[in-house]
């Protein structure tokens, strides 16, 4: 009997992350981050043999290739030692096998085969990705890019089984030098840095503060776009060049206007230029549909614009289009462009973490300690509903964990949207994050239309869309100050137990929506395992956690948010 093909694919830098295709369909994913702890942890020698072995069982059967990718950083002076690893670790079919690809085709890989199309234009931004020296595709005027030149924007026209099928249409390089910044995603980095400088992953808080702020108030002017090149103007560059000015005020009730005003400047010109760049891609490359990944697909005001103003009929962002989601590029590319194997694989839901151990939540259970009380309700979604409609907040750990970094429901904090303080109760004492970060909403997809300004299913939280005006008031807690929301859309076949949640909340109040949030504490990643839930429990102000079949509540419960 011929063995299943399996590939590994891995990510060796910035949001590390490894995954496991196995045949036509199968799919595994896991970051680092989930393992250690440690957001946007990057990828070091040792993690495959001591983080990924031991919490990832997919690695544990034979695997016919390993895909691995960089970026520019200096993780690939250490490529020896890293196959040497991979050699001593991993269960090869004959002799190991490891093929490198470049960073924004693995980016392109990890969107356009799991995508919905069959032909696509494809677009990667990003801060910077592989020099031209390590690029594994040919593009427009490589012979006569420098070596050491970056990858900052990638342009493609893909077609599915096609000889040929990804086609580099141009990409957009730059020197490295920071005082001459070029792209989209070196401008929103140093937005980010200048308001927010401290640590990795700033980047949605200056989506969620632009709103506060006036896109005109600093006089600054729009990015220059020159077909799918971007460039920076020097009053922009001046801007970035004041360190102190913009940043934003550690104390709550200082005067946020000048980091405000700057946020709303730079997201208006990004989203500006972002429309611009995609109306010469959607001309170059004749394609009626869009995939988008790298960093920038995660601007999810800029991704609700692109969606109702932009030229494409449809939008596929992956539910992992940062760096997290190379690793399934890079086993997807090992898959179909080494080995010649089509994928049925598509990125349907986001479960795609290790295969949940039921022994080891009954475990975690059995082992609870004198502060928390575990029940094993006959009906876990109607006392949820009796939870949820009384205040409380409640966490959520089943199944797979989501992969990417949107709680889509397996890993989330739960609450009711129609509650007035749950905002500030759950931004204060549960995350402990800024005040004006919003929250997002989850609806029953036959419901999203008649609460959001959305005619298609967002079941990612990619898009922002416009809480309709009659139900704004009703739905203070997941309407922001612009009165947008980031919504994600909830069927029955995708995500089954979230979906009998909001039936079963929608049958008791009327309101098919509830608030959706990760689970996670004061800057920790998303949580994994249930002993990280557990003490997300125990860290902060959440009343409950839903480990199915099991709920698990605090014997001192905290005061519930006011009315």
């Amino acid at each position: 009997m011929e063995a299943t093909p399996a590939v590994v694919g891995i990510n060796r830098t910035q949001d590390a992350s490894i995954a496991v295709a196995r045949g036509r369909g199968d799919m595994a994913c896991l970051q680092k981050e989930r393992v250690t702890r440690r957001k946007h942890h990057w990828g070091r020698i040792g993690d495959l043999p001591n983080l990924y072995l031991p919490s990832f069982r997919e690695l544990r059967e034979p695997v016919d290739l390993v895909v691995e990718c960089y970026s520019s950083d200096s993780e690939f002076e250490n490529l020896v030692a890293y196959h040497d690893e991979l050699g001593r670790a991993l269960r090869f079919r004959g002799a190991p096998r490891v093929v490198r690809v470049s960073h924004h085709l693995a980016h392109v890989y990890s969107a356009f085969p799991p995508s919905p199309f069959d032909r696509a234009a494809v677009m990667v931004l990003d801060a910077q990705g592989s020099p031209v020296h390590d690029m594994a595709e040919p593009f427009p005027g490589a012979p006569d890019a420098a070596p050491d030149l970056l990858e900052v924007a990638s342009f493609y026209a893909c077609e599915r089984g096609a000889p040929g099928r990804v086609r580099c249409l141009a990409k957009q390089l730059w020197d490295g030098d920071w005082d001459h910044p070029v792209g989209l995603g070196c401008f929103y980095y140093l937005l980010t840095r200048m308001i927010f400088p401290a640590g990795e992953g700033n980047e949605g808080k200056v989506m969620g503060l632009a709103p506060f702020g006036r896109p005109d108030a600093l006089g600054l002017p729009d990015l220059v776009v020159d077909e799918h090149r971007v460039l920076i103007p020097d009053a922009w560059r001046e801007v970035f060049s004041e360190r102190e000015r913009f940043l934003f005020p550690a104390e709550r009730g200082a005067s946020i206007q000048e980091s405000a005003d700057l946020a709303a400047a730079g997201q208006a010109a990004f989203e500006s230029a972002l429309l611009r760049v995609v109306g010469w891609l959607s001309e170059q490359a004749a394609q009626a549909d869009l995939c988008f990944a790298g960093g920038a697909a995660l601007n999810c005001s800029a991704n609700g614009r692109l969606l109702r103003e932009g030229p494409f009929r449809s939008v596929f962002i992956p539910p992992s289009p940062h760096d997290g989601g190379t690793a399934v590029g890079c086993a997807l590319y090992g898959m179909i462009a080494c080995l010649g194997v089509p994928s049925d694989f598509r990125w349907s839901n986001d479960f795609l973490g290790p295969r949940p151990d039921s022994a080891g939540t009954a475990a975690a259970v059995a082992d609870l300690g004198d502060d928390l009380v575990a029940e094993r309700p006959d009906d876990l979604v109607a006392a949820l509903v009796d939870l949820l409609e009384r205040g409380a907040v409640v966490g959520l750990h089943h199944g797979r964990s989501e992969s990417g970094p949107r709680a889509l429901g397996d890993r989330s904090i739960i609450a009711d949207a129609r509650h007035p303080a749950m905002q500030d109760f759950i931004n204060g004492q549960v995350k402990g994050r800024e005040w004006f970060r919003p929250l997002a909403p989850i609806v029953l997809h036959d419901a999203a239309p008649r609460i959001f300004e959305i005619d298609r299913p967002a079941p990612f939280m990619q898009f922002a869309a416009d809480v309709r005006e009659e139900h704004r008031a009703r739905l203070p807690a997941i309407t922001h100050v612009d009165g947008t929301a980031r919504l994600q859309t909830v069927d029955p076949e995708n995500t089954p137990f979230l979906h009998a949640l909001l039936r079963g909340f929608e049958e008791r109040t009327g309101c098919p929506v509830l608030l959706n949030t990760s689970l996670n504490g004061p800057g920790d990643p998303l949580t994994e395992t249930p002993a990280d839930s557990l003490a997300c429990l125990r860290a902060t102000a959440m009343h409950a956690l839903a480990l199915p079949p099991f709920l698990v509540r605090k014997r001192d419960e905290p005061p519930r948010p006011a009315r």
